[in-house]
């Protein structure tokens, strides 16, 4: 899988680089983006704590004028939580996340970012130190909104910080419980 990943990364970065010089002439800027993600469900759930994982992916800006811009992206996200019980362990929910960020310059490089994220399940595991199965009533699709920050320098180079609610039921906390995502990411990037 992990492979798959990076070969699929690989060849959409020969894309974006190739095609960098039209797509800034028309107001469109491409770029790849990777980074950290902090992880946790909220909601009717318990001995659960923060998981670590990354995001990685590709990022396409559409400058609509100087106040307003739409930033679609394509992202593989490490997801779920950790479990403080009996030793520990991680509930491992990994997604492709399709976020629409609504982009506002606020002051010189500094931009605010909003919008809504669709993800759609590729993994969801119970992973111990006994035993690695997968988690059958996990949902496969989520959806939730993000907001965050953005900081560009002049050579495309940049650095984000989103957080992300998660408004649907993931299903890990059982029938008639709830427990949604949530989480922070940490991203650097550049964009051509």
């Amino acid at each position: 899988m992990k492979k798959t990943i990076i070969l699929l990364f690989a060849f959409c970065s020969v894309l974006v680089v190739n095609a960098q010089k039209n797509k800034r002439e028309e107001g469109i800027k491409l770029g790849i983006k990777g980074g950290l993600n902090i992880a946790n469900v909220m909601g009717d759930v318990e001995d659960v704590a923060i998981r670590t994982s990354v995001n990685i992916g590709l990022v396409a800006e559409i400058i609509v004028n100087d106040k307003f811009s739409l930033q679609p992206e394509l992202l593989y996200s490490g997801q779920g939580a950790s479990a403080t019980f009996d030793g520990g362990g991680r509930y491992k929910l990994d997604y492709v996340l399709l976020p629409v960020m609504a982009k506002f310059p606020i002051a010189n490089h500094l931009s605010l970012e909003a919008g809504p994220q669709l993800g759609f399940l590729v993994s969801g595991k119970y992973k111990d130190n006994n035993s690695n199965t997968t988690i059958d009533d996990v949902k496969t699709m989520d959806f939730g909104l993000g907001a965050g920050l953005e900081y560009e320098l002049n050579n495309g180079v940049f650095f984000q910080g989103r957080y992300v609610l998660g408004l649907t039921d993931t299903g890990l906390a059982g029938d008639n419980n709830r427990a949604s995502n949530a989480v922070i990411q940490l991203s650097v990037g550049i964009q051509f």
